[in-house]
């Protein structure tokens, strides 16, 4: 896997990763708190999430990349439920900001990669930010799911980028597994996904981001609860899939190894 001239050459589009961050993610074991229920703590999520991450992102999605959130309005057809949102995985920055806009005025709660807590200084604001670290142990893994039930009942929206690697500006949706899927039909919530598209600006290399959004999406529940969690993944791939279409400008090229000439 390597970057040169604008290209990354690819083998595994469910396993490659592309962050180039280098960062040594923490182990989340049991010790991890997920939930604090501190005023102090609901003071800092309040001060970082609405005084500070929110003004920042507003004007670095609109001054750097024009962005605009195109459909935003079938999330109101939640009628004040939790959700689940499921988006494509294109950019480091961008990904960490934009589903605070697609599900605002609801507060957001994003599934992350240990990484995004492991960062210097900045680790220690993203969990009052709304990251949920991956568990690495059977005993994290109890608090996490512990969590994602408490935010659920907390009428939160959560925000999931199932192909759980970034691969900075791709313009198509990778394939991604049904295991994700199993929060909306467990909690019987909507589901929405949100597609970042990439497209050119008249006077500008930097490409503009739109978000689509669409939804709700819900499991036939006469199938198994298995089918119930590909019937709402295949709903969702098939959306965003047909979103992606509008992509019209390629920052970097992917090329398969094995497709090398």
């Amino acid at each position: 896997m390597k970057l040169k001239h604008n290209v990354i050459y690819y083998s595994d589009e469910l396993n490659d990763e592309f962050a180039f961050d280098n960062i040594k993610p923490r182990k989340i074991g049991k010790n991890y708190i997920y939930v604090y229920n501190s005023l102090w703590k609901k003071f800092t999520r309040f001060f970082w999430y609405r005084m500070i991450a929110l003004p920042i992102a507003t004007l670095y999605l609109k001054i750097k990349w024009h962005h605009k959130i195109v459909n935003r309005k079938v999330i109101n057809l939640a009628k004040g439920k939790s959700f689940f949102l499921y988006g494509n995985h294109t950019h480091n920055m961008c990904d960490a900001l934009i589903p605070t806009f697609v599900s605002f005025p609801k507060s957001v709660f994003v599934i992350v990669h240990p990484n995004n807590i492991s960062m210097p200084v900045l680790g220690t604001i993203t969990p009052s930010l709304g990251a949920i670290p991956l568990p690495d142990d059977i005993d994290s893994t109890k608090n996490f799911l512990h969590c994602i039930e408490t935010r659920v009942k907390q009428n939160c929206a959560i925000a999931i980028y199932p192909e759980a690697h970034i691969w900075p500006f791709y313009t198509k949706i990778r394939p991604f597994t049904s295991l994700s899927f199993r929060y909306p039909v467990q909690y019987e919530v909507p589901s929405f996904c949100f597609t970042n598209v990439y497209t050119k600006r008249k006077f500008s290399k930097t490409p503009k981001i739109t978000t689509y959004v669409d939804g709700p999406f819900f499991a036939d529940k006469n199938l198994s609860i298995k089918e119930q969690r590909e019937d709402l993944r295949n709903k969702i791939f098939s959306a965003m899939t047909e979103r992606a279409k509008l992509n019209n400008m390629e920052v970097i090229k992917y090329i398969k190894k094995e497709s090398q000439k």
